[in-house]
């Protein structure tokens, strides 16, 4: 496993193992299959474990309580996330707190080594809700209640979900302190899928590179965009789903899947793998046998320029972004 720096953090493997997949969001597995997809991904090398209460109401935290009982391995790291939406300021603090705690306590830890707002940051003039928090209350309380949490050794970084307005996400990372970790889209549709409720264009690639500008690390999400860039999805969808619409636009790059001799997804994954500023790809896996195409495809190490350039031409890309895709991923490379 190919191991990178997360932002100005620490070392980190290539692969995250996210808690979608064992928190059930990606289709049906059980606790028994989930605690054995969590040793051997460990086992395999990944060191970073990307959790929420919001997989599974807990499940996904609960699963690593249950495969280490309290003794993470050696270099294993575990992140969190909390749901502020437009809690009333002076809540904020107590929110975290007790959000944090009852994470740490299904987990069978003391600590967590980033703890991110799992909600969008919108403009300062919207209304929340339970996934929006508007900048102004970000500015005045969230932040601050997290930097609080780092001080008090309680978490040993923050982060934001780095999906949302893209304008306001910019703003957010430009402004001090920086985050230390944000979670952006990166696919090779640069889609969003149903987390997109804005009307402007996501922009992950800006994101994504403003983020490194400050040196906040980042964990690329929605390799494979929720099923739409694998061979199949696999499972049932209402017609007119953005992951559906995602899908038939993913047409192309299944062709060249198959003319590679090799599956859509790992296609998906090493493209993600390769894109500037992506320092770990978090997977949504919800068994061993997807973990085992993960790893495989990880193994296969990253995509030469020709044929990134093959699937963003496939894709219509713009030439002008297609052309600084090259000439970033021939720069400083994907790594932190």
């Amino acid at each position: 496993m190919e191991i990178r720096t997360l932002g100005s953090l620490w070392p980190v493997s290539a692969l995250t193992l996210g808690g979608g997949g064992l928190g059930q969001v990606w289709g049906p597995t059980t606790r028994e299959e989930a605690v054995a997809t969590v040793r051997e991904a460990v086992d395999a090398g990944i060191t970073l474990l990307d959790l929420a209460p919001g997989y599974g109401a807990g499940e996904a935290e609960s699963v690593i309580g249950a495969a280490f009982g309290g003794r993470l391995p050696a270099g294993v790291r575990v992140t969190t996330k909390c749901r502020v939406g437009h809690t009333p300021a002076a809540e904020v603090p107590g929110l975290l707190e007790r959000s944090l705690s009852e994470s740490l306590d299904r987990m069978r830890v003391d600590h967590a080594d980033l703890f991110f707002l799992h909600n969008s940051v919108v403009p300062a003039g919207e209304a929340g809700g339970e996934r929006k928090t508007p900048r102004g209350l970000f500015d005045d309380a969230v932040r601050p209640a997290l930097e609080r949490l780092a001080e008090r050794g309680r978490i040993g970084g923050w982060g934001i979900t780095a999906v949302g307005v893209p304008g306001t996400v910019l703003e957010v990372l430009a402004a001090d302190p920086a985050p230390q970790a944000a979670q952006a889209i990166a696919n090779l549709l640069d889609s969003p899928g149903e987390m997109r409720w804005f009307a402007e264009p996501p922009r992950p690639r800006d994101i994504i590179a403003a983020a490194r500008a400050r040196g906040t690390g980042v964990m690329g999400i929605r390799a494979v965009q929720a099923g739409a860039l694998t061979d199949g999805i696999d499972r049932d969808l209402p017609a007119g789903h953005p992951t559906r619409a995602d899908f038939g636009r993913a047409a192309p790059v299944r062709d060249l899947a198959r003319e590679l001799g090799e599956s859509t997804a790992s296609l998906a994954h090493r493209y993600a793998l390769s894109m500037p500023g992506v320092d770990t790809v978090v997977l949504g896996v919800k068994n061993r046998a997807e973990l085992r195409d993960c790893l495989a495809a990880e193994a296969r190490g990253p995509l030469s320029a020709e044929v990134r350039q093959e699937i963003d031409t496939r894709l219509a890309r713009p030439a002008g972004e297609l052309l600084l895709s090259l000439r970033a991923n021939n720069g400083s490379g994907s790594g932190g």
